[in-house]
């Protein structure tokens, strides 16, 4: 069962089973929804799985959950990794260093990681709502992957319309073509005038609106969302660091029951909160080890415990999908270890005043899991530079990870770093790093360049990309997001 991290508001239901959350993310007061309890591994449960393929551990590690979903339903969904470039291996484990180990996880239809967990994701969701014979608007907002990963999980589905927010200017080239060009007459794409905050915070208000939902419900139309906000996306996030735990033991680099470090480049927090799920569950990782861009919020708030909003601007980086100030799923982890009478309050802190801070225990106990380091996009640069001449290509957001590796690993154990996006979804900075130069590359000149000079091949969907129509050209300010919304749905009725 699901409960809620600020409490509950005696409308909504006080525990709620999987599907409920699902397809209502938005909790009492604004919050999100929490499992009640986690499931344990063990040992024992590890060494079982040595011999299982990534989709028997899933369906596995699904049923430990116990979600009131149908077994062949959950069997469908993870037969959507057959759609990865290895079937067997959707998120494979690839040495770099003696003790450093990589989880490539883009190896799906959009090339980024966001489709770990948006493929079963987005089956398990319009089943639903087509069992309950009920139509759904499924609401997104994107820093670049989510928004691709979720337009191509929900094509076509039936009882299902997608709106996808994207802040103009804030994706890059690939991602932007991977949203404007989709022809699925159920998903509409806005661009809109500002940053991914921007872009979340309007996803957040119109999921806690009253008029917005009422609205809908004249139309005949219920509201989820595709966000990590939503635990549909978290807890198949858990998963594939267990996975990698067990490809450690494979490839005969830990011995089970032995602990290892896990970097994450961290955005919005849901990557590193399926790490803490995994570790609350059982996995030895010693701590998660976050990386952050010059956009530091989280880095102050693991090292000082202080979440400071005031006076802070986004910054641009070259590692767009980590431009975030309001990362949504730290809310999860100060539930479970605060409870929710203090998450509240430190919500509302966040919300009316701009800053919470925690106390000298709390801190302590956030640290207990996690330690945290930011760099700048000159090292990403230098550190893509760096590995392209031993001949491994890592994307700008995967390369922040080895400022934690070389700052924060404390012990001789192994290490594994979460890679989160392909190369060909950010090419101007590949080629940028590799050339030590900073001329202005389109997407299409940078792709080609850097195929060619590294001998590494542009998959087939991206290199298309640039000979299909724009289909979705509307930029809007925010006060305009409600007005586009009905607009495609009045069109649809």
């Amino acid at each position: 069962m699901f409960i809620e991290t600020r409490g509950n508001d005696s409308i909504k239901p006080q525990r709620a089973p999987f599907s409920y959350a699902i397809l209502n993310p938005s909790a009492s007061f604004g919050g999100l929804y929490v499992p009640e309890t986690l499931p344990h591994i063990d040992s024992t449960f590890l060494e079982k799985t040595t011999h299982k393929s990534y989709k028997e551990l899933t369906i596995d590690i699904l049923k430990m959950f116990k979600i009131d979903i149908e077994e062949d339903v959950l069997e469908k969904a993870v037969s959507l990794y057959d759609r990865f470039d290895n079937a067997n291996d959707p998120a494979p484990l690839v040495q770099i260093k003696e003790d450093l180990f990589v989880n490539e996880l883009f190896h799906g239809p959009t090339r980024a990681f966001k489709d770990m967990a948006l493929q079963p994701f987005g089956h398990i969701l319009s089943h639903l709502a087509k069992k309950k014979q009920e139509d759904y608007l499924i609401l997104a907002a994107t820093s670049g992957d989510t928004g691709p990963a979720t337009l191509d999980t929900f094509a076509n589905k039936e009882n299902i319309r997608v709106v996808c927010l994207y802040p103009d200017g804030g994706t890059s080239d690939v991602q932007r073509l991977q949203m404007t060009t989709q022809t699925s007459p159920n998903l509409k794409i806005i661009g809109i005038h500002g940053n991914f905050d921007d872009a979340q915070n309007a996803l957040k208000t119109l999921l806690a609106s009253k008029s917005f939902n009422e609205e809908l419900t004249k139309l005949d139309i219920k509201l989820s969302a595709a966000n990590s906000v939503n635990f549909g996306r978290i807890i198949f996030q858990i998963i594939y660091h267990i996975h990698a735990y067990i490809a450690l033991l494979k490839q005969n680099k830990v011995e089970i029951g032995k602990p290892f470090y896990t970097i994450v480049p961290s955005g919005n927090f849901g990557n590193a909160l399926g790490a803490y799920y995994a570790k609350k569950m059982g996995l030895p990782i010693e701590k998660i080890l976050i990386a952050s861009n010059i956009n530091n919020i989280l880095t102050d708030l693991i090292n000082t415990g202080i979440y400071d909003l005031r006076e802070r601007k986004l910054l641009q980086t070259t590692s767009p999908a980590m431009d975030i100030l309001i990362s949504s799923n730290v809310e999860r982890v100060l539930y479970d270890k605060f409870g929710s009478k203090r998450t509240k309050e430190l919500m509302d802190a966040l919300r009316d005043e701009k800053i919470y801070q925690l106390t000298p225990l709390e801190l302590a106990s956030l640290r207990e899991d996690f330690d945290a380091v930011s760099c700048d996009d000159d090292f990403a640069k230098h550190t893509i530079a760096s590995f392209a001449k031993e001949n491994y290509v890592m994307d700008p957001h995967t390369a922040t990870c080895l400022k934690a590796y070389e700052l924060l690993k404390k012990k001789n154990i192994p290490c594994v770093l979460c890679s989160t996006a392909e190369w060909t979804k950010f090419a101007p900075t590949m080629f940028n790093a590799i050339q030590n130069d900073t001329v202005k590359y389109s997407d299409k000149e940078a792709l080609d360049g850097f195929s060619k000079a590294l001998h590494v091949k542009i998959p087939e969907c991206i290199d298309a990309l640039f000979s299909q129509p724009i289909i979705h050209d509307k930029v809007v300010d925010k006060a305009h997001i409600e007005a586009e919304i009905f607009a495609f749905l009045e069109a649809k009725s």
